[in-house]
Parts: C-alpha cells; structure tokens; sequence
C-alpha cells in the first residue's frame, strides 16, 4: 500500500529562518486572491514557518506594503 508523503515547506527546504516582511514578491505567493492569508495544507508550509509568515504578512500590512481587502 503507498503511503502519503506530503510537500515539503520551501522555507525549511531552502533553510530560512526569517520571513522579511519587505519581501512583497514573496508574501504574494501566500495571499489569495481576495487578500486572505492562505492556510498551510493550501500551500504546503510547516507549522513553524505558517505563523512566520502570518506575522510577515500582518506586518507589511500594517505599513501598507500589502493590501487588506481586493479591489
């Protein structure tokens, strides 16, 4: 019987630690397209680096650097 084996977080794959905020390319691939953070079976983030960058996003945010609601 073949067994499940799940993505792999590209954070921890690459090996980073600190999710910057300022990184907008990056932090767009996360968002969906009505500006909800997506979850981390939608993406295939671990655990750890989903509150990273839940806090990335709400961050840049808060300076305007990535929108609240769509257009």
């Amino acid at each position: 019987m073949p067994t499940y084996k799940g993505r792999k977080c590209q954070f921890c794959d690459s090996n980073i630690n600190y999710i910057d905020y300022k990184n907008i390319n990056l932090l767009q691939k996360f968002i969906t397209q009505y500006k909800k953070i997506a979850p981390k079976y939608y993406k295939g983030t671990c655990l750890k680096h989903q509150k990273r960058l839940s806090n990335a996003i709400k961050n840049a945010r808060i300076v305007a650097l990535a929108p609240f609601t769509p257009k």
